[in-house]
């Protein structure tokens, strides 16, 4: 059985001197390839730099998360394409998208980051158009807003993906609809998230990609502790008993094939 995390921050465990341990925990789980997620310039080299020293398992994107999009928002974005131009490229530009939960409380100050959200995602969808990549959708209470932002800005909504999907079955069918893809982590093995593992039955089998999404959202049995890599592996075997009623190899061996479809892997 060969599972592709399709999403994870390895920041956090390489600022710690944890990276290799994390590599080897990983495989042992049956782990064969991991893409880390860029979410601001301070981890897009680390992030090049550990995916060109292990070929073929770690690979890499670039991005502004909607929470790192500061006033310079502009001059982080600029910096996107040269990516691709010089050097191991990324294989998707992301995570880029909305995020109302970590707006501040004070109502004027989260018009002005919500504003500035908003401007960086539309900058960069044109990016990601421009470029003909695979781009990676951060959405966290503004699932009708990205919709809406994405339709506008000319991407192929073939390639796009939402990650961390947490909205139900009636917007997991508008991604159907539109040709885009939401991706799965340890909220799919969380008891009161039925709704999420309807919109992964809406989606389907042969299109679902797994994730961790780690240090974050850690599925059961280890809910509470920090995320790992090889912890898809529960999301993996959750999802093949409670979600598709189907063998976890047979799981493993749809999500890996759309996986490296999807990112050209």
């Amino acid at each position: 059985m060969g599972l592709i995390d399709t999403h994870t921050h390895l920041e956090s465990f390489w600022r710690r001197g944890d990276g290799e341990p994390e590599r080897e925990r990983a495989r042992a789980a049956g782990v064969e390839a991991l893409i880390t997620v860029g979410t601001s310039r301070e981890d897009w080299g680390l992030y090049r730099d550990i995916a060109a020293e292990r070929p073929g398992f770690v690979h890499y994107t670039v991005g502004l998360h909607p929470c790192a999009v500061e006033e310079d928002w502009a001059e982080e974005l600029a910096a996107l394409p040269g990516y691709w131009r010089e050097g191991l490229r990324p294989v998707a530009l992301g995570e880029i998208g909305l995020d109302r939960f970590h707006l501040p409380k004070e109502p004027a100050e989260a018009a002005v980051v919500w504003a500035r959200q908003v401007a960086a995602f539309r900058a960069g969808l044109e990016v990601a158009r421009e470029l003909a990549c695979p781009v990676v959708i951060h959405s966290r209470g503004a699932f009708r807003e990205c919709v809406e932002m994405i339709d506008a800005s000319g991407v192929e909504w073939a390639r796009v993906v939402f990650h961390c999907f947490v909205e139900g079955a009636p917007q997991m069918s508008e991604l159907v609809g539109r040709g885009g893809v939401g991706s799965f982590g340890g909220v799919l093995t969380y008891k009161s998230a039925e709704i999420v593992r309807d919109a992964a039955r809406t989606q389907g089998l042969a299109r679902f990609l797994l994730e961790t999404d780690a240090p974050y959202l850690t599925p059961v049995p280890h809910r509470g502790k920090p995320n790992e890599v090889g912890y898809v592996r529960h999301t993996a075997e959750f999802a093949a008993s409670e979600v598709f009623g189907v063998s976890v190899d047979e799981v493993a061996a749809a999500s890996t094939a759309m996986a490296r479809r999807f990112f050209g892997l």
